[in-house]
Formats: structure tokens, C-alpha cells, sequence
């Protein structure tokens, strides 16, 4: 839910706000914001997931003072349901692909030509929809593309300051399963009983659990920094972010798999949770950029490049 309501309200208004115009912030930033309606931020595709920008084939074309927009968008959170959706394209000028300008449209929901899918069946966060996008032919005024300028709308740079938004926002989804993980963890550590005394007195599962906290402790920081630099309105360095969602994403997943550990034969069935936090985990290593993009970029931002 943490993450339909973070696309929604943080991505997709956040895009909204950072580029759009006032009356485009005023027509469809501000129902997101207040949760009157759903929104969905749609950037990758079946054929451009971590080459997002590289790959990218949906197209927009000029078409009088408005443009045509084709292509299909895949893994979009809330795209079965989104009232508004930010869609992100390349403007075909008959150039090369390769050289061609990032822009976003604003989208609403039943527009002619868009079809959204019905929610597509994943390994976990089920409460959190996602599903596929196609566009054919979908005509569309110049006051939908954001900040009404071909220069202004969005573009690399906002896409990308955008995924820095959704990098740091993995973080605190990482503690929320984190700390789910230790609490049912400590719980069951003290009243399952082995060999005549609670599983917790042995030294492997105190073991774990320490690890549990230490890991606990160190994503808790990482979120409190977040909130800081928010609150001054200093943006987190690309790289930063970056690092802080391969930490955070990792650490989730190492706790997540030790409360399923710890638990045996309990762990691996639905009844007791943790199966479930586990499942939800793993998306974090992989949506938003996968752990190996986010080494590359951190590693890139240590040697000098962009």
C-alpha cells in the first residue's frame, strides 16, 4: 500500500510539481495530492527496463498544436487503476532514436487510444497494483505536456531527479519490513520451544536477531537523514540515493530471509508472515533500479563521471 500511495502522491504529483505549470498543478497535481485520485508514474518499457532512457521506443509526434503518442509501458505501479498518469516518451523528430528529447504528457484515465491492463500477477506486494500501459494513436493537446515546453517537460533531468525520489523512498519501506521482521522474530523467539527452553537462549537466534537490530539501526539513520535534508530542502545527491536504496534493499532482504530461517518449517508457510515480508523484499532490490544499476551509479559518481 506504502508503495501505490508513494507513486501516487510522491512520484506522479511530484513530477507534476516540480515541472508543470500552475494550472497544470492546480487541474491534476492537486486531486493526487489530497488522494482524490490515483496516479501512476509510467516509464518503463517491455524492451527498456534498467537502459530506461537508451531503450526507450514510445514516441511523441507533433500533430497541429498537439501531438500523437503511441507505445506501451510495462511494471507500472497503479496502471490497471490510475486516474492520471505521467507518461514519459521520446519526441520523434524523424531523428536517431538515440538523440532524441525526453518529454511527459499528462494523461487521464479513458482517454481514446490508451488501454490500461488488468493487474499483473507478482511474487509479492500484492496490495500494491501493477499493471501495463499501451498507447495507440492518442492525440493530445500541448496543455498536457508538462510545463507546456518541449524544454520544460520533464525530460532526462527530471526523470531522473524523480528516480532519486523513489531510490531514498525505498528506505523507509525497508525499515517497515525490517522492523515487521524483527517484532514477529523476537516474539517467536521467545515462545517456541526447543529442547525444553525457548529457541531464544540459543546463541545462533540470538545471533540473528542481533544482526536484525544492527540492521534495524542502520536504515532507522538512513531514514532520519532523508527526512532532515528534506526538511531543509536539500535534495539527496543521485548517487547518495542511490546508495541508500542498494544498503537499505539488501539489508531487507538478509533480515527477511533470517526471520524465515528462524521460524523453520513455520517460516515457509503463509499462516505465520514472514513468508510474505519476504516475498515483498525482494522487489526492492529489483524496481526503481536494480542492485547492480545502482553499484554502477554509485561507482560512476566515485570516479568522476556523470
Amino acid at each position: 500500500m506504502v508503495t501505490a500511495m508513494g507513486v501516487s502522491v510522491g512520484l506522479t504529483a511530484g513530477a507534476i510539481m516540480a515541472k508543470g505549470t500552475i494550472r497544470q498543478k492546480e487541474r491534476w497535481a492537486a486531486p493526487l495530492l489530497t488522494m482524490e485520485k490515483i496516479g501512476s508514474w509510467a516509464i518503463t518499457e517491455p524492451g527498456s527496463g534498467s537502459d530506461a532512457f537508451g531503450s526507450m521506443m514510445a514516441t511523441a509526434k507533433r500533430k497541429g498544436d498537439g501531438y500523437v503518442l503511441n507505445g506501451s509501458k510495462t511494471f507500472i505501479t497503479n496502471g490497471p487503476f490510475a486516474d492520471t498518469i505521467v507518461f514519459i516518451c521520446k519526441l520523434d523528430e524523424g531523428n536517431d532514436p538515440r538523440e532524441r528529447k525526453v518529454v511527459s504528457f499528462i494523461l487521464d484515465k479513458g482517454m481514446p487510444g490508451l488501454t490500461q491492463s488488468k493487474p499483473l500477477r507478482k511474487m509479492g506486494m500484492h496490495s500494491s497494483p501493477t499493471g501495463q500501459l499501451f498507447l495507440e494513436d492518442v492525440l493530445v493537446e500541448k496543455e498536457r505536456l508538462i510545463g507546456e515546453s518541449e524544454e520544460a517537460a520533464g525530460g532526462r533531468s527530471g526523470a531522473k531527479a524523480t528516480f532519486g525520489t523513489e531510490r531514498s523512498g525505498v528506505a523507509a519501506m525497508a525499515l517497515g519490513i525490517v522492523e515487521q521482521c524483527l517484532e514477529k522474530s523476537i516474539d517467536y523467539a521467545k515462545t517456541r520451544v526447543q529442547f525444553g527452553r525457548p529457541i531464544g537462549e540459543f546463541q545462533l537466534i540470538q545471533l540473528k536477531l542481533a544482526k536484525m537490530e544492527v540492521a534495524r539501526m542502520n536504515i532507522q539513520n538512513i531514514v532520519f537523514r532523508q527526512i532532515e535534508m528534506s526538511a531543509q530542502k536539500k535534495p539527496m545527491p543521485f548517487a547518495a540515493a542511490s546508495a541508500c536504496k542498494l544498503y537499505t534493499a539488501q539489508a531487507a532482504m538478509e533480515v527477511a530471509l533470517e526471520a524465515v530461517q528462524l521460524f523453520g518449517g513455520n517460516g515457509y508457510m503463509a499462516e505465520y508472515q514472514v513468508e510474505q515480508l519476504c516475498r515483498d523484499a525482494k522487489v526492492l532490490q529489483i524496481y526503481a533500479g536494480t542492485d547492480e544499476i545502482q553499484t554502477s551509479q554509485i561507482a560512476r559518481s566515485l570516479l568522476g563521471g556523470a
